[in-house]
């Protein structure tokens, strides 16, 4: 999947060309990559804009971007191989693997699985979905992306101290529960999370230019947040979201070895890595998953829950939503489709019936994720 194609397809290019050239001349991201695979083949590639504006360094489709939630499903497949080998279950209980870990709701700790935590039904939430006055904003709960230097055993107290939202099972809220199952693996495996992950995804995949560390930092974007024109981050940065208490950024925190390895937001990666790993599970789990957990992956995990995020018509499935009812969602999109992205600016799509994977990774926070570009770009790109 890291081959380019000699020529991009030209239905790819007459649908997303101008999606991406408007993007950029009116200055709504400062660069993006997108990959479009079909049936296995890579039928478009393109790279677009500045890595980094103010030193007028181009996007390249060898950029490494922060991948922020992309992280998710590549740490979701790496428990899951464990699951397939036997070394941890679904239903297990955290409290095997964490004892100390033991959030109340009204006062009472109350069982919960690794399931709940991998499908965001724990309980738990994150601070950025939270106003000012929230726990996690009052202890100083991680989202992942800030904090650097903070240890998973500070981060894992903050969360038992602000307690649970709700019993676990009840509803669906996105959630730091990734970072606690990241926790639970190291816990299992004796090993880190970098370790599992590198062992059981990236290196099995190929993907050489993803990780817990950037392997070339010469090759990093620069993030920027949202803005005419976008606005380059600094050391800290603080993003208004949903009128909420906003999503707190600090880009450096992935060069600090001594900040918790956030298996919901910690990685870095190239389009194309990601993409392979995409095609990977869609192609039946490659050498990471068994078929029958790759294919699991893509369904819905959580029932009638509603995905808040995303709204009626979505359930939720292992690294991933899944669009259920498009016509419920209000949306031109096949049903069956298995989405998610990261607040660095990127998201992706598999269509698992059309057989169509596609990347879009941006440094432009949170465009790339759920703004106009995201949203035409992968409408176009699964209609085409």
């Amino acid at each position: 999947m890291n081959q380019l194609p000699e020529s991009n397809d030209p239905a790819l290019e007459r649908a997303l060309n101008p999606i991406l050239s408007n993007a950029i001349a009116e200055r709504r991201v400062a660069g993006a990559v997108v990959l479009v695979s079909r049936r296995g083949v890579l039928s478009y590639a393109r790279a677009i804009g500045f890595a980094d504006v103010e030193a007028r360094r181009p996007m390249t489709l060898d950029t490494i971007f922060l991948a922020a939630s992309l992280t998710k499903p590549i740490v979701t497949a790496a428990f899951l191989s464990l699951v397939d080998e036997g070394t941890m279950a679904l239903d297990d209980l955290v409290a095997r693997y964490l004892p100390a870990f033991s959030p109340k709701f009204n006062n009472e700790a109350l069982p919960i699985t690794l399931r709940q935590l991998l499908t965001h039904t724990a309980g738990l939430s994150y601070g950025f979905l939270q106003p000012l006055d929230g726990p996690y904003q009052r202890l100083g709960v991680s989202d992942g992306v800030d904090q650097p230097g903070l240890s998973i055993a500070d981060e894992l107290a903050r969360i038992v101290e602000a307690g649970l939202f709700f019993p676990p099972g009840r509803a669906w809220v996105y959630s730091v529960g990734m970072d606690v199952l990241g926790a639970a693996i190291e816990s299992a495996t004796g090993k880190s999370l970098p370790q599992v992950v590198a062992e059981r995804v990236t290196s099995r995949l190929g993907m050489s230019d993803s990780g817990f560390a950037v392997v070339d930092p010469s090759r990093l974007a620069t993030p920027y947040a949202d803005g005419r024109p976008p606005v380059r981050m600094g050391k800290t940065h603080l993003l208004p979201f949903a009128g909420l208490s906003g999503i707190r950024f600090e880009p450096d925190r992935i060069f600090d070895q001594t900040s918790f390895a956030s298996g919901g937001g910690g990685m870095a990666c190239t389009a194309s890595d990601f993409l392979a790993f995409l095609e990977a599970i869609r192609n039946g789990g490659g050498a990471v998953v068994a078929p029958d957990t790759a294919r699991e992956m893509m369904k819905n995990q959580t029932g009638s829950h509603l995905i808040v995020i995303r709204g009626p018509g979505w359930g939720f499935g292992f690294g991933g939503a899944v669009l259920t009812h498009p016509t419920v969602a209000g949306l031109k999109l096949p049903g069956g489709l298995w989405s998610w992205g990261g607040v660095y600016g990127h998201s992706w799509a598999v269509d698992p019936e059309r057989e169509v994977s596609y990347v879009l990774m941006t440094n432009t926070a949170v465009e790339g994720m759920n703004g106009q570009l995201s949203m035409e770009l992968m409408a176009a790109a699964l209609a085409s």
